[in-house]
């Protein structure tokens, strides 16, 4: 990153993209800290904090916590230390209202324009990528019947525990997430180009190829 030396790395990608993969390893490779905002949640309601207890009860009714909670977590989130040289962003923003907030917020606390890494997967690969999905129930190991199949089909390589399909791993439900993805996160592609702060990456290649990509793409950015 050439410009400034505290920076806000934002990730946006479809379902199946990887985009959680490729943050956490961004986030290992720049030493700055892995964000998301459902481990905000969770530290909020645990530390009892206000912004904790509003959102806890609206957590448990399974509804969407508003803006504004999710927006001040985020803030309180980036005054910690740990940001002082920068951090990494993963799920959030998700529309555009949240992303206009966003660079209020990134302004007040002395970030530079962020680095929006968008990562780019054609359809069919995704559903490809979604429906082979497979995870063990005992230890949580992640394999894919087309592309990373387990030695012994229906049975995890580590433990030998029973490898089993989420229910909205089915060709349909993925289908119907994509096309809301779409809706919802085009905005969020065009907003970020117009202000040159969007980074386009190349999903389709395997996890190592993508983080390299990656890590080109964010330390070129202006």
């Amino acid at each position: 990153m050439t410009g400034s030396s505290r920076r806000a790395v934002i990730f946006l990608g479809p379902p199946g993209a990887g985009k959680g993969t490729q943050a956490k390893e961004a986030a290992r490779a720049l030493g700055v800290p892995h964000l998301s905002t459902g481990d905000m949640f969770r530290d909020h309601v645990g530390r009892g904090t206000e912004l904790g207890r509003l959102a806890q009860p609206i957590m448990e009714r399974g509804e969407l916590v508003p803006d504004e909670i999710v927006l001040g977590m985020v803030e309180d989130r980036l005054t910690r230390p740990d940001c002082a040289s920068g951090c990494v962003l993963d799920g959030f923003p998700r529309t555009l209202p949240q992303a206009e907030k966003l660079d209020q917020i990134l302004g007040r606390g002395g970030f530079g324009r962020p680095v929006v890494v968008h990562i780019a997967v054609g359809a069919e690969l995704l559903v490809r990528r979604l429906t082979g999905r497979r995870t063990c129930r005992v230890g949580g190991e992640i394999y894919n019947i087309f592309d990373r199949p387990p030695k012994t089909p229906g049975r995890c390589d580590q433990d030998g525990g029973e490898l089993v399909q989420r229910a909205d791993d089915r060709e349909e439900v993925i289908r119907e997430r994509l096309a809301a993805y779409e809706r919802q996160t085009r905005p969020l592609v065009e907003y970020y180009t117009r202000l040159q702060a969007l980074v386009d990456v190349d999903g389709a290649p395997a996890a190592d190829a993508v983080a390299a990509q990656v890590m080109r793409a964010v330390r070129a950015a202006p």
